[in-house]
């Protein structure tokens, strides 16, 4: 850059970028070829479907079939009859009454928190709900009160006292940065008895709880009451790209005429789609995937040391952010891919491991990264168990799919 164009309205950025370096949160980002020999336990593919040849098969044949992109919104050129066919799919596998297909769980989560709330409205939201709910409470203009985790008689209490006629309740099934389950039946029954709507994020929790993956939501029997939207996204146990809302009809209907992120964004491009369908009707015929992610996922607790996990996400807290960086570049340098997860992702004090179970991975590559991640956490003074009882315990040794994983903050 030429000094004529370096500007000093930016010169703050400087500074800025000093002080996350300084306490060890500033960012970088790592191309990651196309193949490597590195184990994966970062992704989000939990079922292992990114790379499935039905799936990619599904990804080109749409392309070739509708073109490269949907050519517009989705009122007016973006809906084609495969977002028809996979909307009807998500609502069927999901046990919901409608579902409606975004370009991205964020913008699921931003139309529908927004179409379903508004001035006047009260928000009550869960701390321990991703980003993409914290950003739509923002951009609501309702009054929002946000409650510690899973604090089931705070939220009654925020809904006893309003004076709004209208109020939505917002969590994750799942929270992403440790993979533990929101107590769903008890918010329905606070948001129920204080006629509020109870809207849940299943971004982790699709395709890998529920039987055959169809959910946390239809796990506890909650998938087609109407006061319960879902939302969920594609592009993690799914393996493509994308967001739904699934919900009643009227609740769709509602949001093809008020979600802004519906009506103003590109429809979601036809390989995605595409995708999306595969990879369902892979998971429709290996219900066995939902289990195997479990079982790989109790494997990496064990061999660390972290609670017994839930879901597919195994959370390994180091403390200090310089600390897990340290460690997953460690890992990184011994041939394993894991994640870090530092603030303002988590609270101060608790930078950590994120480690995502994989239905695909085999026996030798979770051998190896159990070796690696053993090794790594005993340098940095991570105190590990003796848990070769509780492996072979877990059904880890037998995959069935081989032989054939953030929160944000309010302020």
């Amino acid at each position: 850059m030429t000094e004529q164009s370096r500007s000093p309205a930016l010169d703050w950025l400087d500074a800025a970028a000093e002080d996350r370096a300084a306490r060890h949160v500033d960012r970088v980002l790592r191309p990651r070829p196309a193949h490597d020999r590195v184990i994966d336990l970062a992704s989000n593919d939990y079922l292992g479907l990114g790379r499935h040849p039905e799936v990619i098969e599904g990804a080109v044949e749409a392309t070739r079939r509708w073109g490269a992109g949907s050519t517009g919104s989705r009122l007016v050129t973006g809906t084609t009859s495969d977002h028809s066919a996979l909307e009807s799919e998500l609502a069927e596998f999901t046990g919901t009454p409608a579902a409606l297909v975004f370009s991205s769980g964020y913008t699921a989560n931003l139309g529908a928190v927004v179409a379903l709330s508004g001035r006047g409205s009260l928000i009550v939201s869960d701390g321990g709900s991703h980003a993409s709910l914290v950003d739509a409470c923002r951009l609501s203009r309702a009054r929002v009160v946000v409650v510690d985790r899973g604090d089931v008689a705070a939220v009654a209490r925020a809904l006893a006292g309003r004076t709004e006629e209208r109020a939505l309740v917002v969590t994750d099934s799942v929270y992403s940065a440790d993979g533990h389950l929101a107590p769903l039946l008890a918010l329905h029954g606070a948001s129920r008895a204080h006629g509020a709507v109870l809207l849940v994020d299943e971004a982790h929790g699709l395709g890998v709880r529920g039987t055959g993956g169809r959910g946390l939501v239809d796990e506890v029997g909650l998938a087609r009451f109407e006061d319960v939207v879902v939302t969920a996204t594609l592009s993690k146990a799914l393996g493509s790209q994308g967001g739904v809302v699934l919900a009643s009809e009227r609740v769709r209907e509602h949001l093809i005429d008020t979600a802004r992120t519906f009506i103003f964004d590109t429809g979601l491009a036809p390989s995605s789609v595409g995708a999306a369908r595969s990879a369902l009707a892979v998971l429709r015929r290996e219900p066995e995937r939902a289990r195997r992610v479990l079982e790989v996922a109790e494997h990496l607790a064990a061999v660390t040391g972290a609670d017994r996990p839930r879901s597919a996400v195994v959370s390994v807290i180091l403390g200090d952010p310089s600390r897990a960086a340290s460690a997953a570049a460690r890992c990184a340098e011994l041939g394993l891919r894991v994640g870090c997860f530092r603030p303002p992702s988590v609270p101060e004090g608790t930078a950590r491991l994120r480690l995502t179970a994989r239905a695909d991975i085999s026996d030798a590559d979770l051998a190896r990264a159990s070796e690696v991640l053993a090794r790594v956490l005993e340098e940095h003074g991570h105190r590990l168990t003796d848990s070769s009882a509780y492996l072979g315990s877990t059904g880890a040794s037998r995959s069935a799919a081989s032989a054939g994983a953030s929160t944000g903050v309010h302020s």
